[in-house]
Formats: C-alpha cells, sequence, structure tokens
C-alpha cells in the first residue's frame, strides 16, 4: 500500500508515487482508465499527473483528452476531495499549424482555464509550468501564478522541464515581491542514465544528474519516466527496445547500472522493476516518481516497489558508471 507523505513547504498529503495520465481518455477509453485509477485510489495512492495537452496528440481525440477521462472518472466517483490533482500548462500546441513556444501569462490563463473546465474543478492542487521560455523574465511567470493561486484557481505552483538555475532564478523573484515560489519541480530522472543529445531530439531537456542535485537539496523532485520507459526490464528479459528507447538509453552507463539492478533484483527477491523504481522511493531528499501503468495489473506491480527498502550503498552502487 502507498503511504502519504506532505509534499515539500506545502499542506499537500500525497502518495509516495504519483500516476502519470498521458495515455488516459485516448489511448485507453473512459471504462479502462476508470479502472486504472480505481486500482491506483485502491492501493492507496491519490496523486494523479496530467497536463491540458495529454492527448492532443492524437487527431480524434477531444482537445485535453486525458484531463477530461479524469474528470469524468472523479465525477462517477465522488471523491474530488480525497485526490491531490495536478496539471500542467504552457506547453508547445501539438494541434496548431505552425509551432510556437507558449510560456507567456496569457497562454497560462488559457491553458488554466481550459484545465479547470475539462476537470471539472473549480481548484488545481498542484499547477506546473510544463516547459520553460528563458526570454521570458521569471518575474512574469510568478506574477500570474500568484494572481491565480489569489484568485483561489490553484492551491500551489511548480515548475516542469525548467533549468535549475531558472528555476532558482524564479523563487528568488518571488521571496523578494513576498509572493509564493515554486513548490516542487517536475524534472526528467530514472535510473537510465540518458544520452544527451538523443534525449533533447526527444524533447527531454532537462535530465537530474549534473543539473539538479543540489535543488534537490531545497525542493522536491517530482520525477517522470521514473520507469526509464522499461528499458531495464526489456533488457533484462532479452527483448528488443523500441527505437526511441534504445537512442535514449542505450549506452555503457547503462550496461553496468543494468548489471546492478540485476545484482540487487536477486539479493532482495523482487523484480528489476521493483529496483528501478525502488531507486527513486529511497532517495535521501524527496522524491515522488511518476509512473504509468496501461492496466490495474501494472498498477499493482508498479507499487510493489514501496515494499523494496535500498541502503546508500546499494544506491551508490546503482548508479555506478
Amino acid at each position: 500500500m502507498l503511504k502519504k507523505v506532505t509534499l515539500g513547504s506545502t499542506d499537500l498529503s500525497v502518495s509516495q508515487m504519483c500516476y502519470g495520465t498521458n495515455m488516459l481518455g485516448w489511448l485507453h477509453g473512459q471504462e479502462k482508465s476508470n479502472t486504472i485509477l480505481d486500482k491506483f485510489v485502491e492501493l492507496g495512492g491519490n496523486f494523479i499527473d496530467t497536463a491540458r495537452m495529454y492527448g492532443d496528440w492524437a487527431p480524434d481525440a477531444p482537445a485535453g483528452a486525458s484531463e477530461r477521462a479524469i474528470g469524468a472518472w472523479m465525477k462517477a466517483r465522488g471523491n474530488r476531495n480525497d485526490l491531490i490533482v495536478s496539471t500542467k500548462g504552457c506547453a508547445a500546441d501539438v494541434r496548431a499549424p505552425e509551432y510556437r513556444v507558449r510560456v507567456t501569462p496569457a497562454d497560462l490563463a488559457k491553458d488554466l482555464g481550459e484545465s479547470l473546465d475539462h476537470l471539472q474543478v473549480d481548484t488545481i492542487d498542484l499547477y506546473f509550468v510544463h516547459f520553460d521560455d528563458p526570454s521570458v523574465p521569471v518575474a512574469e511567470m510568478i506574477d500570474a501564478l500568484a494572481e491565480h493561486q489569489a484568485a483561489g484557481k490553484i492551491r500551489y505552483y511548480a515548475a516542469s522541464n525548467w533549468g535549475a538555475d531558472r528555476v532558482v532564478e524564479a523563487n528568488a523573484y518571488a521571496k523578494s515581491a513576498g509572493k509564493p515560489g515554486f513548490v516542487a519541480s517536475e524534472t526528467f530522472w530514472g535510473l537510465a542514465k540518458p544520452d544527451v543529445a538523443a534525449s533533447a531530439q526527444q524533447g527531454y531537456v532537462h535530465y537530474y544528474e549534473g543539473e539538479n542535485e543540489e535543488l534537490h537539496k531545497t525542493l522536491p523532485i517530482v520525477a517522470f519516466a521514473a520507469a526509464s520507459g522499461g528499458y531495464f526490464a526489456l533488457r533484462d528479459q532479452g527483448k528488443d527496445l523500441p527505437d526511441n528507447i534504445a537512442a535514449r538509453y542505450a549506452n555503457p552507463a547503462n550496461d553496468k547500472r543494468l548489471a546492478a539492478a540485476q545484482e540487487l533484483a536477486a539479493k532482495h527477491g523482487v523484480s528489476i522493476n521493483d529496483i528501478v523504481l525502488a531507486y527513486m522511493l529511497c532517495q535521501p531528499n524527496q522524491t515522488i516518481p511518476v509512473f504509468g501503468g496501461s492496466s490495474p495489473e501494472r498498477v499493482a506491480e508498479a507499487v510493489a516497489a514501496t515494499k523494496v527498502s535500498l541502503s546508500a550503498d546499494e544506491l551508490a552502487q546503482l548508479r555506478a558508471e
């Protein structure tokens, strides 16, 4: 069963793992989405991660398909008050005829309004600015977020896919202006060490190792891609890697990390995936891994990682290069 923890400096009581919903509402219809979310809640989960643009890449899906699926489920179950719902805005519009970076107060207001409508809620518990535009002053985004918070539309706000230096800059401005700052950072991070160039080509720009360690001492990290796309499990089973996963993770460092994960899985009598997720759960600074499960069974398998306790020495063993 998932335990509840207080997220950083907030009063948000969240499950120690977060369910990522980018497949709901388009790849998985409403009925299957309901069964997956029901299982997550049954296992003690209450922290759900979505985004305004999740599902927009599916041409036949309604705009905000993931948010809509979550909103319909919450309405049917009457459980809104039992959940911590996070969503994200200010991503590029994948349905627009031309690409545009959308990190402005106007884009924020538009996306936030649509997310509230899709989710059928009055307030979003944790609102992430999905991407960053370094050309936009941090003050503009913090000021806009603080206004929406004061209006009761969001409880807390945070950064997603922002460089650590920009998060620090934003929070320094917020403090100087007497306004709330970012309470967390949602960051690309898992046991597998990524190829920087290939990851950037796939849209993963800021990675934890080498950039976010210092930030993590002061802010919780909500880690997306926490299971590294199933890289270690696929390799352990001798299965072919999808091209995007191979490009992102196939490197010598991960050969060593695979061997370490296999050794520890045997030692603890658990699966490779349990070790991969336990690596995130056992970090010394607060880390909430975001995982995706395509069925209730997969959700239960992921949650089983909470039973594994890794020592500091074992964490170092897994991070060996």
